[in-house]
């Protein structure tokens, strides 16, 4: 099987095609590192040209410059099915967000949602995989929390009503990518959640306790979670949380929204969100000066 990755430099891009290598299949990776923008259909289409399916998991949690929710999420995927269709690629499968859904305020969520939307009336055989929160090696989950809980005395946790998380992680959100690569996913869109479903705020702890530390927990209102994610879009490389991921600790991700059928059993991902697994995940260091856009390492 011959397959493009769009996004394949990025966290779950870079996973999928390490498998995909593995397993023997010959893949073709599609990034901004490899000279090629997500809205440049031309691009696209010579990339994509005697692949069998695409695996379209490019994606941002923040805007940045030129690179909005609009043209990486909406236009980015528009110039993917048409690449797609010139190519004659006979399957499109789109990496989504388990929340994403119009008209909830929140630029992430609802770009995700149309990306949906344009890969659902596309014609072409495809997979929305509407994953929840998915936690690994160079992750934005386990990472943050990582260096938050090494770097600060005191952590944050949002509002004062537990919110619900089904950690994923990546080695298994891979296994559902190949399964749907390969059309062994007969739903056109499903929710992947992990085996385990916990509180937001005991995650954090098992993040902590693996990482050797214990800080003082605080409960703030969501409202102090917001303005943190705009205070740290500014002036971080990558935000210790950005806007996107606020809305998602204030509703907590555990369930499809809108509702949406779950994989067959022998689908699922079955990893626990353990000890081992964080480990395994655990950054090098903490947050330094080093981590701000105004440093003189971000020039």
């Amino acid at each position: 099987m011959r397959v493009a990755i769009t996004g394949g430099t990025g966290f779950v891009g870079q996973h999928l095609a390490e498998r995909l290598q593995h397993d023997g299949h010959e893949i073709v990776v599609v990034s901004r590192r490899t000279g090629v923008e997500i809205d440049d259909v031309e691009a696209l289409t010579a990339a994509f040209a005697d692949c069998d399916v695409v695996a379209h998991c490019a994606g941002i949690n923040r805007e940045l410059g030129e690179q909005t929710f609009q043209r990486v999420h909406v236009d980015g995927t528009r110039a993917v099915v048409d690449a797609a269709r010139r190519a004659g690629v006979g399957r499109i499968v789109l990496v989504s967000f388990l929340r994403a859904r119009p008209d909830c305020g929140s630029g992430y969520h609802e770009t995700k949602w149309a990306a949906e939307e344009i890969v659902r009336g596309s014609g072409i055989a495809h997979t929305v995989l509407k994953f929840g929160m998915i936690y690994g090696a160079g992750d934005h989950m386990v990472d943050h929390v990582t260096k938050a809980v090494r770097t600060f005395p005191v952590f944050a946790t949002v509002g004062y009503r537990e919110r619900l998380v089904r950690p994923v992680p990546v080695a298994d959100a891979v296994d559902v990518l190949v399964a749907a690569l390969e059309g062994r996913v007969s739903e056109p869109t499903v929710a992947v959640m992990g085996a385990e479903e916990l509180e937001l705020g005991a995650a954090v702890r098992r993040i902590a306790h693996v990482a050797g530390r214990r800080p003082l927990y605080v409960p703030v209102p969501v409202w102090t979670i917001r303005l943190l994610a705009r205070a740290t879009e500014r002036l971080m490389k990558t935000p210790l949380v950005a806007k996107a991921q606020a809305q998602m600790l204030a509703e907590g991700v555990s369930e499809a929204a809108p509702p949406a059928p779950e994989l067959p059993a022998d689908l699922r991902p079955s990893r626990r969100f353990d000890e081992s697994r964080i480990r395994a995940a655990l950054p090098v260091g903490r947050f330094t000066l080093g981590d701000l856009r105004l440093s003189r390492s971000s020039h």
